[in-house]
């Protein structure tokens, strides 16, 4: 993999970890949907999580603490192939912290 095609996965990865955030998800199950449905190895996955844990310390440590349910019900998670997944983010335009600042905003 080039750098390009590196840093591109890395931002597949990522976004595909905030849809299991958005569906309040832990790591481990986030580890094993991305490894079932999208052929990622749950390394890469515990490693782009770790990464984003520590660029937003506040969010996790409030993600961690709460157990209520999702806002919206689980999807049912067909197997995705790369190409799959890529489309998937192109064409969604989810952003789970301004998601979490509303969710905030309206518990307030």
């Amino acid at each position: 993999m080039g750098d390009s095609s590196s840093a591109s996965y890395i931002h597949m990865v990522h976004h595909l970890i905030e849809k299991c955030l958005i569906f309040r998800m832990s790591k481990e199950e986030c580890m094993d949907a991305l490894s079932k449905h999208a052929n990622i190895k749950p390394v890469i996955t515990s490693t782009v999580w770790n990464e984003l844990e520590k660029e937003n310390k506040e969010f996790f440590e409030e993600y961690a603490q709460r157990s209520s349910p999702p806002l919206i019900p689980p999807p049912k998670i067909h197997t995705m192939t790369e190409t799959t997944a890529r489309m998937t983010i192109q064409t969604q335009t989810f952003n789970i912290f301004s998601l979490s600042m509303v969710a905030t905003a309206k518990a307030i």
